[in-house]
């Protein structure tokens, strides 16, 4: 029964073993693990996708837009989540790599949306060697790479 509590909610990629990750983060910047934060991180987590602050409160309803702003803004600070610029009407948030993973995004310049996609061991060693290459030439020290798409999704097409 033990390795049930370590279980993630079915859909969500948050588990025990990450709130306990975040909790630290946060500590790092003698910033509390509050219910509220909790939440969002749930919310975050269990999307499958980044969200944009309408969709966030609409995933939960007990979260007030006031203090989600402000503890998107304590969770960003501390590493916790990321907030995407899409250059549309609205940020989007996403827990952060050392929690959710390296990956990528495709965003619909028309619509705003954002689909997170992997690409395959074998392209991502391409990609970072060809950034590592491009920085060494600029002497440059890079510490990760993002890699988002713009477009057009299937629906504005």
């Amino acid at each position: 029964m033990a390795g049930m509590a370590e279980a993630k909610k079915p859909g969500s990629r948050v588990d025990v073993a990450t709130h306990r990750e975040v909790a630290a983060m946060l500590g790092r910047f003698e910033h509390r693990y509050t219910a509220g934060r909790r939440r969002l991180v749930d919310v975050l987590g269990g999307a499958g996708r980044p969200l944009s602050l309408p969709e966030v409160l609409a995933a939960d309803e007990q979260l007030s837009q006031s203090s989600a702003y402000r503890n998107l803004d304590v969770l960003e600070r501390s590493g916790v989540i990321r907030r995407l610029a899409t250059g549309g009407e609205y940020a989007y948030f996403e827990l952060s790599e050392p929690l959710l993973g390296h990956h990528h995004h495709l965003i619909c310049v028309d619509c705003g949306s954002v689909t997170d996609v992997e690409l395959d061991d074998h392209v991502e060693r391409a990609v970072d060697d060809a950034l590592h290459e491009v920085a060494a030439k600029a002497r440059f020290q890079p510490l990760r790479h993002s890699l988002d798409l713009h477009g057009h999704c299937a629906a504005c097409a």
